[in-house]
């Protein structure tokens, strides 16, 4: 029989974790990582693993690309994970785009109707704001988040500028119009962030500018099955647990609009006596994250057979 871990927990990557080659020794190595991208591709009718392969990265970084690939690439590994008799966790927790494959893993919906309804998410966003029109920031060295706060309220002059993204202690993305982004970016400097640097996205994510997306998207979620979570679930928006589907719809529609609360998440991990966070999904974004918000914590991730088997041990023992 499968043990729960109580103090351990599972996360899941957003955008900016998708890169060429992501998850190949893995797709080698288990079949059941195959079996996953070939039922999302099927339910897409498009191939989602060869976004993964190509040397072209334009196709992937396309938000309704990269949305499915990430979160089936988080589904397999984490069937991978059960398939091996890992310890089951006591929580799930994502990052904006990982949260509907948190939701996936704790069977609260089905990979079917969650990379149709991310893929549908993603042509949503990019469709809010016009290309050129939008931009993200990510302040460095500015610990106050408040302050932040206070330097996109000055920063707006009648446009948009807002905290998207708390990820990390004195690590914060902003987002919002092209000018605001940049006043805000300046203001920031002048208050002793240490960096403030532009991303390369068109998309300004979790803003009031997805405000319009999101009341499409509210519509789409009306029409998904969503069941109560077999794991629990910390949601972005709020950084609280729900049980019921429909606050589960609510709070998926007001994260693409509201902010990720990432370092209160990881926050609450920690106050639930979690001391081991395993990152499913390609990449070590969320892993470099949580070792800024506690030190404490030893993030692993198993995207690659041979970490996937050191966990598996560590956690067995």
């Amino acid at each position: 029989m499968v043990k729960q871990l109580q103090s351990l927990a599972f996360v899941f990557p957003g955008q900016g974790s998708q890169q060429p080659g992501m998850l190949k020794a893995a797709y080698e190595a288990f079949p059941i990582v195959q079996e996953t991208f070939a039922v999302a591709s099927k339910a897409l009718d498009k191939d989602l693993w060869a976004f993964t392969q190509a040397e072209n990265e334009s196709e992937l970084n396309q938000t309704m690309n990269t949305q499915p690939v990430l979160l089936t690439a988080g589904v397999a590994l984490w069937r991978v994970w059960q398939a091996q008799k890992g310890p089951i966790p006591t929580f799930l927790a994502g990052h904006s785009l990982g949260e509907y494959t948190a939701l996936v893993c704790a069977n609260a919906m089905s990979l079917e109707d969650a990379v149709k309804l991310v893929t549908y998410r993603g042509e949503l966003m990019q469709e809010a704001v016009p290309a050129g029109q939008g931009a993200m920031a990510a302040i460095i060295g500015m610990d106050d988040a408040s302050e932040l706060e206070a330097v996109c309220q000055e920063a707006e002059q009648g446009e948009v500028v807002s905290c998207a993204n708390f990820n990390a202690i004195g690590q914060t993305v902003l987002a919002g119009t092209v000018k605001a982004v940049e006043r805000a970016c300046a203001l920031a400097k002048e208050r002793g962030a240490k960096k403030a640097i532009a991303l390369p996205v068109s998309v300004p994510s979790h803003c009031a500018l997805m405000k319009g997306a999101a009341d499409k998207l509210k519509e789409a979620l009306g029409n998904i099955r969503i069941s109560s979570p077999t794991i629990p679930v910390i949601q972005n928006v709020d950084v609280e647990i729900h049980q019921h589907p429909d606050d589960i719809r609510e709070r998926l529609v007001n994260q693409l609009y509201r902010p990720v609360r990432w370092v209160e998440t990881v926050q609450r991990l920690v106050n639930e006596g979690t001391q081991q966070v395993v990152e499913c999904g390609p990449g070590k974004v969320l892993v470099g994250l949580i070792k800024r918000i506690d030190p404490l914590i030893k993030p692993l991730n198993i995207e690659l057979p041979n970490d996937m088997e050191a966990t598996l041990l560590l956690l067995n023992s």
